[in-house]
């Protein structure tokens, strides 16, 4: 069941990011889409992940560059959110994750 929820995420991500054509000017639809791909990857690893709970942590790709940004219980969730996406092929990741008081 959770693989086919990460393949739909994965999916609808991709689907979403076709749909909206090149947003950014200075993007192609090529970059836009694999951006795309990549932010669906990030988060259905993060769903996927037992020590995270990924349902407050947003993800955004621009340029290869992950951005994650929300609320997380612990350090803990901070650094293994942070590995996850380090995990796949990014130009960097910019771990913005805040640890809920």
């Amino acid at each position: 069941m959770t693989i086919r929820r990460s393949v739909l995420v994965v999916s609808l991500v991709a689907a979403l990011a076709a749909c909206a054509g090149g947003g950014a000017p200075d993007r192609t639809a090529g970059q836009t889409v694999d951006d795309a791909t990549l932010t669906g990857r990030v988060k259905s690893a993060l769903i996927n992940d037992p020590v995270v709970k990924a349902m407050d942590i947003n993800v955004d790709t621009y340029r290869g560059v992950v951005q994650l940004t929300g609320f997380v219980d612990n350090q803990k969730q901070v650094e293994r959110a942070e590995e996850i996406a380090r995990s796949f092929e990014v130009q960097d990741v910019r771990n913005n994750l805040v640890v809920k008081d």
